[in-house]
């Protein structure tokens, strides 16, 4: 299975559904395949001007180090100049805070990662869980 064009608007929808439901700020959207491509973005009204670069950010850090965004917010206090080097070597696109979220399939085939971005880090965290799990997949946050 692949994270297609579909699934991630799927995603997409169920993370802003819960972002409406849960009263959360605007939040911004972003599905990466295990690539690192970007499947699907988008940005709520009212969403700040960098918030695609910030939810890219967190998934493509879970996908560089093979971990949640939380995961590397934790490594990060404790080696933040390995969390450096890496985030340097991804050209600066790693925000290690929650909110960055890897996605697999039931038999635990990576298929990308979810970065949500535009309330607290927590929220943003529980919103890319609930748009990946709407799609009936599983989320990874650690």
């Amino acid at each position: 299975m692949t994270l297609d064009l579909d699934t991630a608007r799927t995603i997409v929808a169920g993370a802003r559904r819960h972002g409406a439901e849960a009263g959360l700020k605007p939040l911004t959207v972003v599905v990466l395949d295990q690539g690192g491509h970007i499947v699907a973005v988008e940005r709520e009204d009212g969403s700040s001007n960098a918030r695609v670069a910030i939810g890219f950010g967190k998934a493509n850090g879970a996908l560089a180090l093979g971990m949640g965004s939380r995961s590397i917010m934790a490594r990060a206090e404790q080696q933040a100049y390995f969390v450096n080097a890496v985030t340097s070597a991804v050209g600066g696109s790693l925000v290690p805070v929650p909110g960055g979220v890897l996605v697999r399939d039931d038999a635990g085939t990576l298929l990308g990662a979810v970065g949500v971005t535009g309330d607290t880090s927590d929220n943003d965290e529980a919103a890319a869980v609930a748009g990946i799990e709407s799609a009936g997949l599983t989320a990874q946050v650690d």
